[in-house]
């Protein structure tokens, strides 16, 4: 390219960023700003303060925010975990075997991801009610396999495909059982697929609100998305907006840490995905 289509593209590019990252850096402002000051058009906060963090993690909303958080944490991580071992298996079966009904499964997977998750919510809440899943770890765990195991077995799959079949052959003519060469073979080649589809998934499950805040009732299984609808302020005629961000800016670093820690697996996982060889 030319000095000036170069110039051109790095002054669109970063356009794009600053419109992105721009409602993120309103939020951290007002994260920092006193009640008084929320109504105040100033980008950047007169008096800094501390005050909205201090409630959420030691004043009125801590009782609401810290089991959300823990909540948020532990269901995100197990949903996450099964999904991608339960992928795993079976994205190796479509990638590797030749079975009637191979399509008819990526097709069903693929209606499961688009289907909405607001039309099921009724009938799973009289179902968790009747067996007992309602307001419990399982309860959103299960329909989180819903949300994330779909986008993960599509995932999966186009990376099992890109890994030649005569590695894991030469692995069984030199004594390795089908499963052994699967483990150390196959599953460390798609390394860098396992790791997008994880952190993929987490952002799914950690981001939910519809499933949250219809399938819980109390701290016991409440995640954070759900209860920050239940924030409140001083009093009835005040909103809590500045607890509201500050909430949401400390939610959103774990997806901001995994993806400076992953960021290079990040990259080389939808590279290889997308380019079939």
């Amino acid at each position: 390219m030319s000095t000036r289509e170069r110039v051109l593209w790095y002054l669109g590019a970063l356009a794009i960023v600053l419109y992105a990252l721009f409602p993120v850096a309103w939020i951290i402002s007002l994260s920092f700003k006193s009640q008084g000051d929320l109504t105040d058009r100033n980008f950047l906060p007169r008096n800094p303060s501390w005050g909205n963090y201090e409630t959420i993690f030691s004043g009125s909303a801590r009782d609401l925010f810290l089991p959300a958080l823990r909540n948020s944490l532990g269901i995100c991580l197990i949903a996450t975990f099964v999904s991608v071992v339960l992928a795993m298996f079976a994205a190796y079966a479509i990638a590797r075997l030749d079975f009637p009904g191979k399509r008819l499964i990526l097709s069903t997977a693929l209606v499961v991801a688009i289907f909405p998750a607001i039309s099921i919510v009724t009938p799973l809440f009289n179902l968790w009610r009747g067996i007992g899943l309602y307001d419990t770890w399982p309860g959103l765990i299960i329909p989180y396999l819903s949300l994330t195991l779909p986008i993960s077995i599509w995932t999966l799959a186009a990376f099992f495909r890109e890994i030649p079949w005569e590695m894991e052959q030469a692995a069984q003519v030199d004594g390795a059982t089908s499963w052994q060469a699967f483990r150390k073979v196959i599953v460390p080649l798609a390394a860098p697929g396992v790791f997008t589809t994880a952190i993929i998934s987490f952002f799914i499950a950690w981001n939910d609100f519809i499933y949250g805040i219809s399938l819980t009732s109390t701290e016991a299984s409440r995640p954070v998305p759900a209860a920050l609808a239940f924030f409140t302020g001083a009093s009835q005629f005040e909103e809590p907006t500045g607890a509201i961000t500050a909430a949401a800016v400390v939610v959103t670093i774990p997806v901001v840490v995994l993806v400076l820690l992953f960021q290079r697996r990040i990259v080389a996982g939808l590279t290889n995905g997308a380019v079939k060889g």
